[in-house]
């Protein structure tokens, strides 16, 4: 089973597309479920509903800073670590043709920034979302697999 596969069916099980993504790498990033899980809750549906960054590519870069904080405050390591964010970001986009989920989703007014709780619309499944879950981890675990340090 792949990255992406595993990342899908999490996602088809009720967790939201970075929690997906993420709980697909625990493994690798040392966090049980759970954790991985309630940290990445809040950047799902494009940051809390609001359609912005997708979610996917949030939990993307969750994974991503993981494996390049070895010291959060050291600024060659961020430096590192935003270089990676950037290119990874550029694939997805490069891909997708945007790294915004209003866009991706074809809407064009912002989602729910004004506080109105967010829910899985109904027709969810019809979204490219679920595919998107498992495209972003089968990119990321490509990614660090040409970029092992």
């Amino acid at each position: 089973m792949t990255k992406g596969d595993k990342a899908k069916s999490y996602f088809m099980n009720g967790y939201n597309c970075a929690q997906s993504v993420a709980l697909a790498f625990c493994e690798e990033t040392g966090l049980d479920e759970k954790t991985a899980a309630m940290i990445t809750n809040a950047y799902g549906a494009g940051m809390g509903g609001m359609r912005e960054v997708c979610g996917t590519v949030n939990g993307a870069l969750f994974v991503l800073g993981c494996f390049y904080s070895q010291d959060p405050k050291d600024p060659l390591t961020r430096r590192t670590l935003y270089s990676k964010v950037q290119e990874f970001s550029r694939q997805f986009e490069q891909d997708n043709g945007s790294i915004i989920c209003r866009e991706l989703l074809g809407m064009s007014e912002l989602g729910t920034s004004k506080g109105t709780p967010f829910q899985r619309p109904a027709g969810f499944k019809k979204r490219p979302c679920h595919e998107l879950v498992k495209y972003t981890a089968d990119l990321l675990e490509n990614y660090l697999n040409e970029h092992k340090k």
